[in-house]
């Protein structure tokens, strides 16, 4: 009997425990939501929705003329933000559309399991349903391969390529795991996943990966930028994390170098000469395309249209042969 009441007292006990921690859990992942958030600095005020099939997807249209659609990182910390040094430029001469990916910014964020594909076919529709005509479009990053997939897919709807650091081939062919699979479940399980999330993509992580990887003028690495970012990754809810597990987990992951084979656009690769490693993932496309161009900016990382807009926004109107146009 007394063995049996001191089970009882210590199941008690472990209950209470538990149930006060997930409640500090949740309380602590609601402060941090708020707090991400209250400066609304990603305003969807002047932006328009596409209504898509899996989600609406936040886009801003301004200019006239040829039409180039900007695509930023896929990160869950990256949105349009990333554009704004040279669309009012850039606007004067073409008609410029910058997007927010279905997972970022300041567009839906369902909880799913995100794929390359998946974007392949937002990139495809947001083409043919909204730009509707042939576009340029500059894309960054990962972000890139889910173009060049729809260059390969339809030869109809993209003209000129500009990929800025694109992904490591070897990086993007690698398919999920049982190890990242457990990964994926664990960060999108409710209240801890959530937990986990903002411990991993919270202020001080995202502004060191800045300073480290991101920007070569560690200067330009101000309270305004990191805030930006550490809010597009926790808008609607902190429902990022389920993009976020999708690219932890390789479910955005696509082997591209089929496609380099396949497709007939032009394509140009501009690197950031600060990181040497972006010049020699440029060479492995060049491999397998070689008729890709490769143009690198100095003292620049991961992101050369914020660090020299003036520069990179030269090297897009000479590849995009925006001046004869515009003459």
């Amino acid at each position: 009997m007394v063995t049996i009441l001191h089970w009882k007292k210590k199941l008690t006990t472990c209950t209470i425990l538990t149930g006060l921690t997930v409640i500090t859990m949740h309380v602590i992942n609601r402060l941090v939501y708020y707090f991400s958030t209250v400066d609304n600095i990603l305003s969807d005020k002047d932006k328009s929705y596409y209504d898509w099939r899996f989600g609406r997807i936040c886009y801003q249209k301004s200019g006239s003329g040829t039409p180039i659609l900007l695509i930023h990182d896929l990160n869950v910390c990256s949105s349009s933000y990333e554009w704004n040094q040279i669309v009012k430029k850039l606007s004067k001469t073409n008609t410029v559309y910058t997007i927010d990916l279905l997972g970022c910014g300041c567009s839906d964020k369902p909880c799913f399991t995100y794929t390359n594909y998946l974007y392949v076919q937002l990139i495809t529709d947001f083409i043919k349903h909204i730009i509707g005509e042939k576009t340029d479009i500059i894309a960054v990053g990962e972000s890139g391969s889910f173009v060049l997939m729809a260059c390969a897919n339809d030869h109809s709807i993209i003209n000129k390529v500009i990929l800025v650091n694109p992904e490591d081939l070897i990086r993007l062919a690698k398919i999920p795991t049982k190890r990242t699979h457990m990964l994926r479940y664990l960060i999108e399980f409710p209240i801890l996943g959530t937990c986990l999330f903002n411990i991993l993509v919270n202020k001080k992580t995202i502004e060191k990966e800045m300073r480290l990887d991101y920007f070569y003028n560690q200067n330009l690495v101000d309270e305004k930028i990191v805030s930006t970012y550490f809010e597009s990754s926790h808008k609607d809810n902190t429902a990022g994390k389920f993009l976020f597990s999708s690219i932890k987990s390789r479910f955005t992951n696509a082997n591209v170098m089929s496609a380099l084979n396949h497709i007939d656009n032009s394509i140009f690769i501009i690197v950031g000469n600060g990181n040497p490693e972006y010049e020699l993932i440029a060479n492995q496309y060049q491999n397998y395309m070689p008729s890709i161009e490769v143009i690198g900016i100095d003292k620049t990382k991961r992101l050369p249209h914020i660090e020299c807009p003036e520069e990179f926004l030269e090297y897009v109107e000479i590849l995009f042969d925006i001046n004869s146009e515009s003459e």
